[in-house]
């Protein structure tokens, strides 16, 4: 049987795997994106595992919201990246900072 300290375990090994990614990996900004990512994942686990813990449905609601933000924030991420990518070509981190107005 899983209960519910098994996947605040599982989720704290996801959240702290991005951590690491992000603090690690300052090159590449797909990298970023993706431990961003996998953040917004450990998050909906505790979300998920909490709401079948307790027995509402608030917590899965949550997730939707989550998700959607999540499509959203790849989508205009990953297209600011191929116009960076057009413009400069590189999308290192570094060469970000002739970004600032």
């Amino acid at each position: 049987m899983i209960t519910l300290p098994h996947y605040l375990i599982l989720s704290a090994i996801i959240f702290g795997i991005s951590l690491f990614g992000i603090v690690l990996n300052r090159k590449n900004v797909i990298v970023l994106l993706m431990c961003v990512e996998l953040m917004l994942l450990a998050v909906n686990i505790n979300f998920v595992a909490f709401a079948q813990f307790l027995g509402h449905q608030s917590g899965e609601i949550f997730v939707f919201f989550i998700l959607a933000v999540a499509a959203a924030e790849s989508a205009i991420g990953l297209a600011i990246l191929v116009l960076f990518y057009r413009q400069k070509g590189s999308i290192n981190v570094d060469d970000m900072s002739s970004l600032k107005g």
